[in-house]
């Protein structure tokens, strides 16, 4: 069942030693023991502690034998296990961050690929280590005005657009954001960027474990938030979405917040008479967890996918709820040089597998984290030259032609 706001209610402050005072901190100790999210883990098989284990060692009092293992790296974070569990425990949310975070700690090394991700992020706001100031530099080539938030002009806004690091500086995700900017043009949305200003959100960080990391990106968005006055904030991140959701309301956050696949969907009665290009595609639609299984939303990207004329639309054999995470999430887009050194498959290359068997030419996404992962995926395989990567909005901008 996706999580509602009220599951997260003092749960940011939670520790492993405050568990029994919150509703939900008293809701894990109430574990059966029924193996489910050993089994619908993707990587359970890599698990030494998958929650149930976990949550028995609190028990008896032996949580220090957890925190010696690093086998939590393996946990991607895609909310399968609370999504199955019957007593409705929310594992991804409320256990595993906390025991993560005393996990992280005590590593004896971190793998390189991951700890240069988080040395990057806090020295540059973003992962891959780029400038700050050429967050923005590709507005350039967006082919519409977009407007960025600054000192020299601090004009409200109706829409605050987060951009997030992967659609302001990997190449595909450029493609998203030039295809927002669009949409948001066709529809005359009143919207503006931080630009250079903008940093991480931070929620993959603190998923993974590093929340020190996470406290210190939250402080500086958060402060220039403060600067500026706009009515809602819209990011293509699904992991921006979530953070700004659930973690930063217990610091003071109060704006609405959307994803733009909704925001879009929403407004498909204006939007569908300017789809008139009609695109000759047949796809196949990948669940992204952080919005599908967290957050219910499900049918608001099919339904822009069929407000496309032309497209045809198969389903892969796990969707929705049962969608297969693509195993980018909490940390494991870094992660995949340390999966592969313990001979662990690629979720990414298993999820390819399942979109391929459905004949479709086109994949298609909403979070900027799945095309490159995907993408890699599908070259590693050889079907590069049968199936393509494309976020939703990008074949809604495809699709609004010449106006």
């Amino acid at each position: 069942m996706p999580v509602t706001e009220e599951h997260n209610v003092g749960v940011s402050n939670l520790t492993l030693e405050s568990l029994s005072t919150t509703p939900e901190g008293r809701r894990v100790l109430t574990c059966i023991q029924c193996g489910m999210c050993a089994g619908t883990c993707p990587y359970g098989d890599y698990l030494d502690y998958p929650p149930r284990r976990i949550i028995a060692m609190l028990r008896i009092g032996a949580i220090e034998e957890v925190f010696e293992s690093d086998c939590l790296l393996n946990c991607v974070t895609c909310y399968s296990c609370m999504a199955q569990c019957p007593r409705g425990i929310r594992l991804t949310e409320v256990l595993l961050p906390l025991v993560k975070e005393e996990m992280f700690v005590k590593l004896p090394e971190v793998p390189a690929e991951l700890q240069t991700a988080l040395q990057n992020t806090l020295r540059y706001g973003n992962p891959q280590g780029l400038s700050p100031r050429k967050r923005a530099d590709w507005v350039k080539t967006a082919g519409v005005p977009i407007r960025i938030l600054s000192q020299q002009d601090p004009r409200p806004v109706d829409v605050l657009w987060f951009v997030e690091c992967y659609a302001s500086y990997h190449p595909r995700g450029q493609d998203n954001s030039r295809a927002v900017a669009r949409l948001f043009h066709a529809l005359g949305v009143d919207f503006a960027i931080l630009g250079n200003d903008e940093y991480c959100a931070g929620e993959c960080a603190r998923l993974v474990g590093e929340s020190g990391l996470f406290d210190t990106l939250r402080q500086r968005n958060m402060g220039v938030f403060r600067k500026h006055k706009f009515s809602q904030i819209v990011t293509g991140g699904a992991h921006a979405f979530d953070a700004f959701k659930y973690l930063y309301p217990a610091h003071g956050f109060d704006h609405p917040i959307e994803h733009t696949t909704p925001f879009f969907a929403k407004r498909l009665d204006i939007l569908k008479p300017k789809l008139t290009k009609k695109l000759d595609y047949t796809v196949t639609y990948h669940d992204s967890c952080t919005l599908g299984r967290h957050n219910g939303i499900f049918e608001e990207p099919r339904d822009l996918l069929r407000a496309i004329p032309g497209i045809r639309i198969k389903e892969m054999t796990h969707n929705h709820i049962n969608s297969l995470c693509c195993g980018g999430g909490g940390g494991g887009m870094w992660l995949d040089t340390y999966y592969k050194s313990k001979g662990m498959e690629r979720l990414s290359e298993r999820r390819i597998k399942e979109a391929i068997a459905t004949g479709a030419d086109v994949l298609a996404v909403s979070c900027p984290y799945e095309i490159s992962r995907f993408e890699d995926a599908l070259k590693v395989m050889g079907h590069d030259n049968r199936m393509v990567v494309r976020d939703v909005v990008e074949l809604l901008a495809e699709s609004l032609g010449e106006n």
